[in-house]
C-alpha cells in the first residue's frame, strides 16, 4: 500500500521523546513500519498485516500501546517485577516473589541463546512498543521508557495468573519480613473469598452441528479488559485471530483459517511444595537431603520502592534449596521451597507456535514443549477433530506420596522424575458424546458419558472438583442434539443458576412458620412464595434472583466462619453442601429475613428486579475504575459463577454505591464454525478502546449486557469493506 504523509505533530514533536532512542534505531523501525499495515473495522479491531511474522508482532504491539498503554506498561511492571518503584512499599513483596523466580540477568541470558526466528519476533515486540512512545512524545510511561526484547520471557504464557501467582505473598511477606510469623498460613485458605475466575470453553463436533463442520466457544472469565481482540497476518503464514493479553505478542485465546484453541484455567497438579529440614550451624544454613546437609544459597538482593516522590531500597537475604526458593515455613525449623515450571523459552515458544498449528496432530506436537503449567485446552478443527487436554506441564512422581501437601524435601524419593508425554495426560479425542465442555472443573465430566476414567491416572493429574458451571454445561450439551453458531451463543448464555437446585429446597424445607408468624411477617411469606415460583433462571426483571442471591451470600458467610482453618480449601459444590449442613433451619430462615432487610434498606423495596442491582458501568478507562450509581449504567442478568452462571459477571458494591458493578467474567467471547470458510462471532466487555469519548469506548457494550455478538471479519475482503480506517504504525 502506498505510504500516507508524516503527520505534522511527528515531524515538530518527535525529537522530544526520541532522545531516548537512536537516530538509526529510529530509521529501522520506520523503515518495518512501513511493510506493516494496520485495518480498524468499525468496531475498532485492529487487523495487522505483514510481510513476516516479526513485521506483524511489530504492528500488534503498536496497536496495543495504541489502545492502552497503561495495561500494557503495567503488566511488565507485574512480570518483571518492579511495580514497587510506582505503587511504593506495599507492593515490595509482589516484586519480591517476581525476584524469587525469575530476573532480568536470566531473561536476558535466555534471550542471548533463543533461536534466530524466535528472537526477531522478541526483537519486533521491544520494536513496536518503542516505536508507539518515539512516535507519542506526550504519552508518559510510569516507569519504562523503553522496552526491552527480553522482557517477554518474564511474561510467557498469557494467563491472567501465571505460574508464580499461585505463592502467596501474605506467606511470604511473613517469612522474609523482619517480624517473621512461625504460624502456617494456609494459602487455599486465603483463596475462599474471592471471586472465581477461570473460563468456559465448548466444542461440538461434526455429528452435533447443523453444518457438519465443528464449532468451538471460546469463553474466557478475567478481570475485564485484561485482553484485546485482534487479528495477526503475515505472508509467512500466519493467520490469528482472538484475545491477546496486553504486551503481549501471541493470540492467547483464539483461532486460525484451521483450527481454534481455548484455555481454561487448571487445577492440574504443576507445581509442588518440599518441606525442608533446616540447620543452622558454624554461621552457616543447611537442609537435610538423603542424610547428609546441604548449604542452602544464600543471595542478597536490594529492591527499590517509591516512597513519596523517592526511591528507597530494601535489601534481602533470599534463601533456595536445589527444590526451588523458600517461601515460607511451616516451623521454625521446617522451610517451605516450592518447585514449579520456569522454562520460559519453551513456554513463550508453545504460546506463539501453537497459533500457526494447521490441526489436531499440528497442535499436539507444539504441546510436547511442555511449556503450559495452569492451562486446559479445548481444541476444534476445520478437519473435524475437537480435543481436550487437562494441564500440560506434568511432572512424573511417586504416587505413594500425597502430592496436594508438601513432601518431605529430604527424602529423594519425592524428586520429580520426568515429566508425562502429551500422550499421558487426562485427555480425550472425538467423544462419542459429540461435545467437550470445561469450565474449570473436573475433566472426568468433560465429554458427559464419554469422560475419561479416573481410575486410569494418578491423583495428582486431576485433582479438579465438579462445580456448578460443569454441571449446567453437561446438561446444556448433552440435551441438545444439534446446534448452530446462534444456538451455541444460546448454550453460552443458558440462564440456569444450577447452585439454587441444591439451596433452595433447603430453605423452602426450612421456612415453617406458625400462622401468627406469618401473620406478622408478611413479607417473608411473599418471598418465599417467589422464590418457590422461581425457575432458578437469571432475568433482569427477577425479583426471585435478587432475594436468592442475597439470601445464599448471607448463609455463605454465616457458614464460613464455621469452616475448620486447617480443612484444605473446600471446592463451590462441597462448601454449599457444608453451609446446607452446618446451619439450622432458624438460621437459613434468619438469612433471609436479612437479606430482604437489607434490600429494603438499600433500594426502598425487597421487590427490586436483579438488573436494577447489577449493573454494567465503565467511566474512566483506568485499570481501577471508579462507579457511580448517579451515572449512565446498563442492567447485566448473568452473575457470579459461583451460582453456575455460564456466562459470569462478577459485581459487587463500592464506597458510595449501593448497586452493584461488574469487574470480572466475561470478557473476549467468541463462537467459531471450521470448515471450507471461517465463520465467527464475538463480543468484548465494553469496547476496544480504553479512552473516554473514543467512539469504541462503550459501542459493544449493550451487545455484551445482552448476549449478542458482532460478525467477525477474518477474511480482507470481509476486512476491506467494513474498515474503519488503515495506516501504517507511526502515522
Amino acid at each position: 500500500m502506498r505510504p500516507l504523509f508524516l503527520p505534522f505533530f511527528l515531524l515538530t514533536t518527535f525529537s522530544a521523546q526520541a532522545q531516548q532512542f537512536s537516530a538509526p534505531e529510529l530509521a529501522s523501525w520506520k523503515k518495518q513500519a512501513q511493510q506493516i499495515s494496520i485495518t480498524r473495522d468499525t468496531y475498532g479491531v485492529p487487523h495487522i498485516y505483514g510481510k513476516t511474522d516479526a513485521d506483524a508482532v511489530f504492528g500488534l504491539l503498536y496497536t496495543q500501546c495504541e489502545d492502552d498503554f497503561d495495561r500494557v506498561e503495567m503488566n511488565y511492571l507485574d512480570a518483571i517485577g518492579r511495580l514497587a518503584e510506582v505503587e511504593g512499599e506495599a507492593a515490595l513483596y509482589h516484586d519480591l516473589r517476581a525476584r524469587l523466580f525469575m530476573d532480568s540477568t536470566q531473561a536476558i541470558a535466555i534471550y542471548k541463546k533463543t533461536p534466530v526466528e524466535m528472537k526477531k519476533l522478541l526483537d519486533a515486540f521491544a520494536a513496536g512498543t518503542n516505536y508507539y512512545l518515539a512516535t507519542h512524545p506526550t504519552v508518559k510511561p510510569k516507569l519504562l521508557r523503553r522496552f526491552q526484547p527480553w522482557m517477554p520471557l518474564m511474561f510467557s504464557e498469557g494467563s491472567i495468573g501465571g505460574n508464580i501467582s499461585v505463592v502467596s505473598i501474605e506467606r511470604l511477606k511473613a517469612f522474609y519480613s523482619q517480624k517473621k510469623s512461625s504460624s502456617w498460613i494456609n494459602a487455599d485458605f486465603e483463596k475462599r473469598e474471592r471471586e472465581p475466575v477461570g473460563s468456559n470453553g465448548f466444542a461440538i463436533a461434526p455429528g452435533k452441528s447443523a453444518s457438519g463442520n465443528a464449532l468451538l466457544l471460546i469463553n474466557p472469565h478475567t478481570s475485564f479488559y485484561f485482553r484485546s481482540e485482534v487479528q495477526m497476518v503475515s505472508q509467512q503464514g500466519l493467520n490469528a485471530y482472538g484475545a491477546v493479553t496486553w504486551g503481549q505478542f501471541f493470540v492467547y485465546q483464539g483461532f486460525n483459517e484451521n483450527c481454534g484453541w481455548m484455555h481454561t484455567s487448571s487445577q492440574a497438579d504443576s507445581m509442588d511444595e518440599y518441606l525442608e529440614t533446616i540447620e543452622k550451624k558454624n554461621g552457616g544454613i543447611f537442609y537435610k537431603y538423603g542424610g547428609k546437609l546441604r548449604p542452602v544459597k544464600v543471595e542478597k538482593v536490594s529492591l527499590p520502592y517509591r516512597d513519596g516522590g523517592k526511591i528507597l531500597r530494601r535489601e534481602f537475604a533470599i534463601y533456595r534449596t536445589h527444590h526451588g526458593p523458600i517461601v515460607g515455613q511451616k516451623a521454625d525449623n521446617q522451610w517451605v521451597a516450592v518447585r514449579m515450571m520456569n522454562e520460559p523459552l519453551a513456554a513463550l515458544q508453545q504460546s506463539y507456535l501453537r497459533t500457526k498449528a494447521t490441526g489436531y496432530a499440528s497442535f499436539q506436537d507444539v504441546m510436547k514443549l511442555n511449556g503450559n503449567a495452569s492451562n486446559n485446552t479445548v481444541f476444534a478443527d476445520s478437519k473435524g477433530s475437537i480435543a481436550y487436554w487437562h494441564g500440560n506441564f506434568m511432572p512424573k512422581r511417586d504416587a505413594k506420596f500425597d502430592w496436594s501437601q508438601p513432601v518431605d524435601g529430604s527424602n529423594p524419593a519425592t524428586e520429580w522424575k520426568g515429566l508425562h508425554g502429551v500422550t499421558e495426560l487426562v485427555q480425550v479425542h472425538n467423544p462419542a458424546s459429540g461435545f467437550i465442555q470445561n469450565c474449570n472443573s473436573t475433566p472426568f465430566t468433560v465429554a458427559g458419558s464419554s469422560s475419561p476414567a479416573p481410575a486410569k491416572f494418578p491423583s495428582y493429574m486431576a485433582p479438579d472438583a465438579e462445580n456448578y458451571r460443569g454441571l449446567n454445561a453437561v446438561r446444556v450439551l448433552g440435551n441438545k442434539p444439534v446446534f448452530t453458531l446462534d444456538t451455541l451463543i444460546a448454550a453460552a448464555n443458558d440462564p440456569h443458576l444450577t447452585a439454587f437446585d441444591d439451596m433452595l429446597p433447603a430453605l423452602l424445607t426450612a421456612y415453617q412458620p406458625t400462622s401468627v408468624e406469618k401473620t406478622n411477617a408478611p413479607a417473608m411469606a411473599e418471598a418465599i412464595e417467589v422464590l418457590r415460583a422461581w425457575n432458578h433462571n437469571y432475568s433482569t426483571t427477577s425479583v426471585a434472583q435478587t432475594v436468592a442471591i442475597y439470601w445464599a451470600e448471607r448463609l455463605l458467610a454465616k457458614a464460613r466462619a464455621r469452616v475448620p482453618a486447617a480443612q484444605p480449601q473446600l471446592d463451590y459444590i462441597s462448601f454449599t453442601k457444608f453451609a446446607l449442613a452446618n446451619t439450622s433451619p432458624p438460621e437459613k430462615v434468619a438469612a433471609l429475613a436479612e437479606a430482604l432487610d437489607d434490600l429494603t434498606r438499600y433500594f426502598g423495596t425487597w421487590k427490586t428486579p436483579w438488573g436494577d442491582i447489577n449493573r454494567f458501568q465503565r467511566l474512566t478507562g483506568n485499570i481501577q475504575e471508579t462507579y457511580d450509581d448517579q451515572k449512565p449504567s446498563l442492567p447485566v442478568a448473568f452473575t457470579s459463577s459461583s451460582w453456575g452462571s455460564l456466562a459470569a459477571f462478577g459485581a459487587r458494591a463500592y464506597p458510595g454505591t449501593k448497586k452493584r458493578y461488574g469487574t470480572v467474567g466475561n470478557s473476549f467471547v467468541a463462537v467459531v464454525e471450521f470448515g471450507p470458510r471461517i465463520k465467527a462471532r464475538s463480543v468484548v466487555t465494553g469496547g476496544q478502546h480504553s479512552r473516554p469519548g473514543q467512539s469504541h469506548f462503550t459501542d459493544q457494550a449493550d451487545l455484551y449486557t445482552t448476549g449478542r455478538f458482532k460478525e467477525v471479519r477474518f477474511y480482507p475482503e470481509d476486512v476491506k469493506a467494513n474498515a474503519e480506517k488503515t495506516y501504517h504504525p507511526g502515522q
